[in-house]
């Protein structure tokens, strides 16, 4: 028999960030207590700033029988001479008889004791308040506190607990608070709680109290009044996923207004506006013709009928935002990029001060520029050496997130070379999953600069990402290597950058490191893992090289022909296995018998002997082998009684493995 089941825990408002993070997790951790109460069911979970909502349409009213079975001791340790010993009196006990109510079952290895026991499920009633419990105490959002008297936390206050099956109110507490038929209005609307006496009541009476429960409602309210005020206003907004989401969680009533800021802070760098209205106003950027506007979008959670001074009192705190930014920014032009400040600036305990990682930085650059064919070396270490002085800056330390950014508006006011501040800009990238890559190759050498010294000084010194944690953006430093080296064919090969430049850095394990970054590569490439194990397995070490030979040989394993193909291919792999195909392999076409050994190494010789613009190509070609190779598995006995012939033909396989290894070691891929 199933009820409908309406759990509702009132809370002060959440802080939605940290709730946010949670959120993903909250279903889950519902349906896990489900799942170990015997009590799985489908449900909605709904939210508001104020409150967390459960709602399941069809709850069931008790957990299912169960028949527990329980086994112990075998019957020779149970009983000695005819009476039980410890063993059995024990076993008794924990299944709560006496030992005469035991039975007795031969699970084919000799009879053991045996009890079995018909469990009635019991009522869901009487778990709920447990299970509330757990699941508040489940709840994971960083910082909690505690209220009045109480010695255990949360992430804000319990204010108000409901807990009804259908029309029942379950006796239940949670930090203190008892369970009702009450719930709490917008603020708008009343300070005093409101009743309701079963679940449709209880969403009828929200409504008219002010609180829009659904999340997705409010989310299509608020992007619904959004494209009003464009309509209106001839204007694009701007809308911040991230921000959306945030505004949907801190919002139980949301309405979006326009609202304006003084033209004159239009000087300031749309980043810096962008910025300071997102994370500390929660305002949403709108824009004119393409070109940042001074009108801001602010939702509100009030309820009235008149928002002239919601909006008034908007602008009004949104001025100061703005005139501090234009203050930290004039003082910044004035002072200029100076990266002397960066000597008392430490990066990490053991690599000395960000100046001198900022040189560490410029000799990694140095020596790029001269593997990519670079000349302008000297804008390079310029670029570099300033790349970390706008940490500096008054801006960059009221908004941490506009570092690289603000030096390049400052390095661009100071008449620097296009190219030096542009690198600024792009010294960061990419910072994330689907992030834009560097514009060029010399600020592509500033970023790499970054994140190999990143690697090498932080291996160094034992900063090594340990299971999920990676404090430093390690792996994110990895991929971006590779990303960069493929989008502008670079030639990078990390073990021969360690071994020109370790001697900066003391205590790098170069293994270590090597073993980190071709680890991150299977998490990087979008392949069959046997297929980048088989182009690693041909010693190839040069990322874009690695990138190349991976999109030639990917869709032919991936392809519906591959798996007749690849026998014929892992037979050659296994005829060579106690050959060295990394020494010279030389066939004498003398000791030739058979037809088939002639027209394998004719064609063979016909392959390796072109010259081609791609490996795809290359791989067509020698795939193309494979009937030759067929006929000569199927015609001509390997393991010949003339040990030189023998030899021969074992090596005219070798040579065909050898040219697949200079692409890919085909032993090790796998469909």
């Amino acid at each position: 028999m199933n009820k409908p089941l309406l759990i509702e825990i009132g809370v002060e408002e959440l802080p939605a960030i940290p709730f946010l993070k949670e959120l993903p997790n909250i279903e889950k951790k519902w349906l896990e207590i489900l799942e170990k109460n015997r009590l799985t069911c489908e449900f909605d979970f709904f939210y508001t700033p104020r409150r967390l909502v459960l709602w399941h349409r069809e709850f069931p009213v008790s957990q299912p029988n169960s028949v527990v079975e329980q086994f112990g001791a075998p019957i020779k340790i149970a009983y000695k001479d005819g009476n039980p010993t410890p063993a059995a009196i024990g076993f008794a006990k924990k299944c709560a008889v006496e030992v005469e109510d035991l039975d007795q079952i031969d699970k084919g290895k000799g009879p053991v004791l045996y009890f079995k026991q018909e469990v009635t499920g019991k009522q869901s009633e009487t778990l709920l308040n447990d299970m509330v419990n757990d699941f508040v105490h489940s709840l994971h959002f960083g910082k909690s506190m505690r209220w009045g008297s109480r010695t255990d936390s949360f992430i804000r206050p319990i204010r108000s607990l409901s807990i009804l099956l259908e029309n029942k109110i379950i006796d239940a507490e949670l930090f203190g608070v008892k369970s009702s038929n009450t719930s709490f209005a917008h603020r708008m609307v009343s300070y005093e709680p409101f009743s309701y006496d079963f679940a449709g009541d209880y969403f009828c009476k929200l409504s008219k109290n002010g609180v829009i429960l659904y999340p997705d409602e409010r989310r299509k309210i608020i992007l619904d009044q959004m494209k009003e005020i464009e309509k209106s206003n001839n204007v694009k907004i701007d809308i911040d996923e991230e921000l959306l989401e945030e505004v949907v969680a801190i919002t139980e009533y949301p309405t979006a207004l326009i609202g304006k800021f003084d033209e004159e802070f239009l000087e300031l760098p749309e980043e810096v506006i962008v910025t300071s209205m997102k994370e500390h106003q929660r305002y949403f950027a709108v824009y004119e013709n393409g070109n940042l506007t001074n009108k801001f979008i602010v939702v509100s959670n009030s309820k009235t009928d008149d928002f002239s001074a919601i909006i008034a009192g908007n602008e009004k705190v949104l001025r100061p935002r703005l005139a501090d930014g234009m203050f930290f920014y004039k003082n910044d032009i004035a002072n200029g990029l100076n990266n002397e400040g960066l000597k008392k600036l430490v990066f990490v305990e053991g690599l000395g001060s960000m100046y001198e990682k900022s040189q560490r930085e410029a000799i990694i650059a140095g020596y790029l520029a001269s593997k990519f064919d670079v000349s302008q070396k000297e804008l390079l270490n310029k670029a570099v050496m300033l790349s970390k002085a706008d940490l500096m800056s008054e801006m960059v330390y009221e908004f941490t997130e506009l570092q690289g950014l603000m030096g390049y508006y400052y390095a661009k006011i100071a008449n620097e070379d296009k190219l030096v501040y542009t690198a600024l800009k792009e010294q960061y990238l990419p910072d994330g999953e689907d992030s834009q890559l560097p514009s060029n190759k010399f600020s592509s050498i500033v970023a790499l600069s970054y994140k190999l010294d990143n690697l090498m000084g932080l291996f160094s010194v034992g900063k090594i990402p340990t299971g999920s944690k990676d404090p430093f953006g390690l792996r994110r430093a990895a991929a971006g290597i590779v990303k960069i080296a493929i989008e502008h064919k670079l030639p990078i090969n990390l073990e021969k950058i360690i071994d020109d430049l370790i001697e900066n850095y003391k205590g790098l394990n170069k293994n270590q490191l090597v073993e980190f970054f071709n680890e991150r590569l299977f998490k990087i490439f979008d392949v069959n893992p046997s297929v980048l194990k088989a182009v690693l397995g041909s010693g190839e070490k040069d990322i874009y090289e690695i990138s190349l030979k991976l999109c030639a040989l990917n869709p032919i394993v991936q392809s519906d022909n591959f798996k007749e193909v690849s026998s014929t291919f892992k037979r050659v792999a296994n005829i060579v296995k106690d050959i060295n195909t990394n020494a010279n392999i030389s066939v004498e076409e003398s000791l030739f018998e058979d037809n088939e050994e002639i027209e394998l190494f004719k064609a063979y010789t016909l392959v390796v002997s072109k010259q081609y613009d791609d490996y795809e190509v290359q791989l067509d070609a020698l795939f193309s082998l494979k009937s030759q190779l067929d006929n000569f598995f199927d015609n001509v006995f390997v393991n010949h009684e003339d040990e030189k012939i023998k030899t021969n033909r074992k090596n005219l396989i070798g040579l065909v493995y050898k040219a697949f290894k200079n692409i890919a070691d085909i032993k090790e891929i796998s469909i």
